[in-house]
């Protein structure tokens, strides 16, 4: 029997307003990745409006743009996250291995003996 791990999943709220989450920063993740709203969207198996929702709701919630369109051009248009958006998601996947220590050790100081098989 393998042997037991804590898993969570973290969002932030504002007001009861959900601003951030482990799948929204995936999604500004693989739209700076691949230069690609498109390209992020398919990563993730979402319509590309449904992706365009995502990121518009999470710039309203924030107040503040996320990414930059550049239309045309010889290899045709590209998505690129502002420096906001990269200061962010740094900011939340160091915020979520913080989270990921401090869960790990209380698991070892709470559960792990409880949960391991004799």
């Amino acid at each position: 029997m393998a042997p037991s791990a804590p898993h969570q999943k973290l969002w932030v709220e504002t007001d009861g307003q959900l601003v951030m989450s482990d799948y929204r920063v995936r999604l500004l993740e693989l739209v700076g990745e691949t230069g690609s709203l498109a390209d992020a969207a398919s990563a993730l198996g979402l319509s590309y409006r449904r992706a365009w929702g995502k990121v518009k709701e999470i710039e309203a919630n924030l107040g503040r743009s996320l990414v930059r369109s550049e239309v045309g051009g010889a290899g045709g248009g590209r998505t690129a996250l502002t420096p906001e958006a990269e200061e962010l998601v740094a900011a939340y996947r160091r915020f979520q291995e913080r989270v990921e220590q401090d869960i790990e050790g209380a698991y070892d100081a709470e559960l792990r003996d409880l949960l391991t098989p004799p």
